[in-house]
C-alpha cells in the first residue's frame, strides 16, 4: 500500500513528537537518578534528587501522557483521521 504524502506528514510528525516526548522520559527516569546524589544538595521544598524520585517523576509521566494524547487528537482532526463523535 503506498502512503499519501498526507500519510507520510502525518506520521512523520507522530514520530518526532513521540522523540521528544521519549527524550523527555529518559532524562526524567535515568539522568535524573543518575545525578540524585548532586541534586539532593538542591533543596527547595526538600532535596531535589529525593523528590524527583518520588514524585517528580510521576508528575512528568502523567504530564507526558496528557500532553500526548492532546496532541494526537488535535493532529488527528488536522489530517481527518479522528474517531468520530459518536
Amino acid at each position: 500500500m503506498q502512503l499519501t504524502e498526507k500519510h507520510q506528514e502525518y506520521w512523520r510528525r507522530n514520530l518526532t513528537l513521540t522523540s521528544v516526548l521519549l527524550a523527555i522520559w529518559f532524562i526524567a527516569t535515568f539522568v535524573v537518578s543518575w545525578f540524585a546524589r548532586e541534586l539532593n544538595d538542591i533543596v527547595i521544598i526538600g532535596p531535589l534528587g529525593f523528590y524527583m524520585g518520588a514524585q517528580g517523576a510521576l508528575i512528568i509521566y502523567v504530564l507526558i501522557i496528557w500532553f500526548y494524547a492532546k496532541r494526537m487528537n488535535e493532529m488527528d482532526k488536522e489530517y481527518g483521521v479522528h474517531e468520530g463523535d459518536d
